[in-house]
């Protein structure tokens, strides 16, 4: 790949320069790069597999994609290390990238982790430990030369802390085993105790002997933590907290499929494989640190803790007692906030999925809780706040058995923003209130008059009940995005992930572009590089804010269009346009900017 302007002299101040990064082009270097590690892991080629694994190591485009990550999209991205070091701004982004570049990634000493902590469900403390930011960018470098090698070997069970997969892959593949007629009744729910604390060192460091960059794991797993300015050893454990841990926890936690006999058998069709079948009695869901074993019969079950005890010993693990059981299908389960159960009902057993007791109750407390910090506040803040909160729950149970859980929910939103109201005019009646707050719904989605409106600037509170129920289709048995043959497979099911995380009105705009932007005629589904709504008439030239006038473009292309064409000039001829959208893009896929 050839230099482009970020890395050399520029008159352009250092903001400008990292704006000016197209990332496009970046990501696609990447990739496919990651794409030729996996297709080399799959041949076998280990020799090749090394040689492409240091050039990612070493190339710019990995540390520039790396110090995004860490400095702009990932949630830490405000917190410090031991060091106190961080980059919010563009300035500290590029100084920190010309640091990292004159430096050796091999040489680099690696500092102790900060220890902080996070309540977890039972009221217990989960340990945290956050790196420096030259160690997450570090981090995520190694994982981005590791990961696509281990995705040729993972098992296809293994749903946690998986580039597209996820919860719903692992709820899905547990519907699919124990749905009616199935004889899989007995399941033995299982959860490490502190797995990520106690995982085994060298049995980390024996499973990824032969990556180049193996002793810089090795450094990062033995610096240490710093707790309440006190310096402690880490003998056992990957620290929470890293973006190298959930990686290597996959790696170390492999191998579970081997110990219990679990074997496939191909399913063919005209001479084609299809799919594959589970021949073996016992079926594994793996997510992270928990796991479910499914059953033929109690015997079965019960000996899954004598068969795992070698599988335990080797990792330095043992089972939570608390939280390891053995059920029936009948008392049903909870997994990932979500309740597995065999139901009987007048059509025969069934099989149903739904929100967990302890999600809901948590969920409901969220709520509460956020209403009663804006107390003060006027409606508009409310409803910015909620809504946000409300789709993401709602979103979460929409692939499952979860309509009279949203009513559930309405009910009691309705009863927290009434209060809200009650508080903030103790003086007015409920009539009041009523005739003033509450309105019919303006979009059309529904005939309920009882919707929490802004009166200022007319918006309103979503209800979770709109949300529709969308079935989730289970991931192909071993598919990952590093196999270049499956790019139309993840291209259609990221469009399908779009819609189930995107408002309405972006959802039918995306539809009607064919989910690409209309500038670059790229795909938006991706939500890494941003995605704006663009006025094809500005509104200062008598355009509207109708769907016939807008369309989703990517951040880049939006910027890159008003620089061409700004508001305040004439507005362009299609021809024009088109010429525009021709230069724009050249230059994503141009080197040089």
């Amino acid at each position: 790949m050839r230099k482009t302007s970020i890395y050399r002299k520029s008159t352009l101040s250092p903001n400008a320069q990292w704006k000016l990064i197209d990332w496009f082009h970046i990501n696609k270097y990447v990739e496919r790069l990651q794409q030729r590690i996996y297709c080399a892991e799959c041949l076998g080629n280990k020799r090749k597999v090394r040689n492409l694994q240091r050039i990612l190591v070493r190339s710019k485009a990995m540390m520039l994609i790396s110090i995004k990550r860490v400095t702009q999209i990932n949630k830490g991205k405000k917190t410090a290390g031991v060091d106190g070091e961080i980059a919010l701004t563009n300035k500290e982004r590029l100084k920190l990238f010309n640091d990292l570049s004159e430096g050796d990634i091999g040489k680099h000493k690696a500092k102790p982790s900060h220890r902080t902590y996070i309540k977890k469900k039972n009221g217990k403390l989960r340990p945290l430990s956050i790196p420096t930011i030259r160690d997450r960018i570090y981090q995520n470098i190694i994982k981005g030369a590791l990961e696509p090698q281990w995705e040729a070997r993972f098992e296809p069970i293994s749903y946690g802390f998986r580039p597209k997969r996820g919860c719903y892959d692992a709820i899905t593949r547990i519907f699919l085993s124990c749905h009616s007629g199935s004889r899989k009744r007995w399941i033995f729910e299982g959860d490490f105790k502190g797995c990520f604390d106690n995982l085994n060192h060298d049995y980390i460091m024996e499973q990824i002997k032969g990556f180049p960059y193996s002793n810089m794991i090795g450094k990062w797993i033995k610096a240490g933590y710093v707790d309440n300015g006190v310096f402690n050893e880490t003998e056992f454990g990957s620290g929470q907290g890293s973006i190298v841990s959930p990686l290597l926890a996959n790696i170390a936690l492999m191998g579970m499929e081997d110990i219990l006999g679990i074997k496939y058998k191909p399913v063919k069709n005209n001479g084609k494989i299809v799919s594959y079948t589970n021949v073996a009695k016992y079926t594994l869901v793996f997510y992270a640190d928990d796991f479910v074993v499914m059953c033929n019969n109690r015997e079965d079950a019960e000996d899954v803790y004598e068969l795992l005890k070698p599988y335990l010993d080797k990792r330095g693990l043992e089972l939570s007692k608390e939280k390891t059981r053995v059920v029936t299908i009948d008392e049903g389960f909870n997994f990932l906030g979500l309740n597995v159960r065999m139901y009987q009902t007048c059509q025969g057993e069934k099989l149903l999925i739904k929100p967990s007791k302890e999600s809901i109750k948590k969920s409901k407390e969220t709520i509460s809780t956020e209403i009663q910090k804006l107390k003060g506040k006027n409606v508009g803040a409310v409803i910015n706040k909620i809504n946000p909160i409300i789709t993401g729950i709602g979103n979460y149970w929409s692939a499952w058995v979860a309509k009279h859980t949203y009513s559930y929910m309405d009910h009691h939103i309705w009863w927290c923003t009434f209060r809200f109201l009650k508080y903030l005019h103790p003086k007015k009646s409920k009539t009041w209130i009523i005739n003033r707050y509450y309105k019919p719904d303006i979009a059309g989605q529904s005939k309920n008059k009882w919707i929490l409106t802004d009166p200022k600037e007319n918006k309103q509170l979503t209800k979770m009940s709109w949300i529709p129920i969308v079935r989730h289709r289970l991931i192909k048995f071993r598919a990952t995005p590093y196999d270049s043959s499956l790019k139309g497979y993840f291209s259609s099911r990221d469009e399908k992930e779009f819609n189930r995380n995107c408002i309405k009105s972006k959802q039918k705009m995306a539809k009607i572009q064919n989910y690409k932007c209309p500038i670059c005629n790229k795909s938006i589904t991706d939500f890494t590089e941003g995605l704006e709504v663009q006025e094809k008439v500005p509104g200062i030239h008598g355009g509207t804010r109708k769907y016939n006038n807008l369309q989703l473009v990517h951040r880049y292309c939006n910027k890159q269009y008003y620089k061409i064409f700004p508001l305040k000039g004439e507005l362009p001829t299609k021809q024009q346009k088109q010429k525009g959208y021709k230069i724009i893009r050249q230059l994503r896929l141009a080197e040089i900017l």
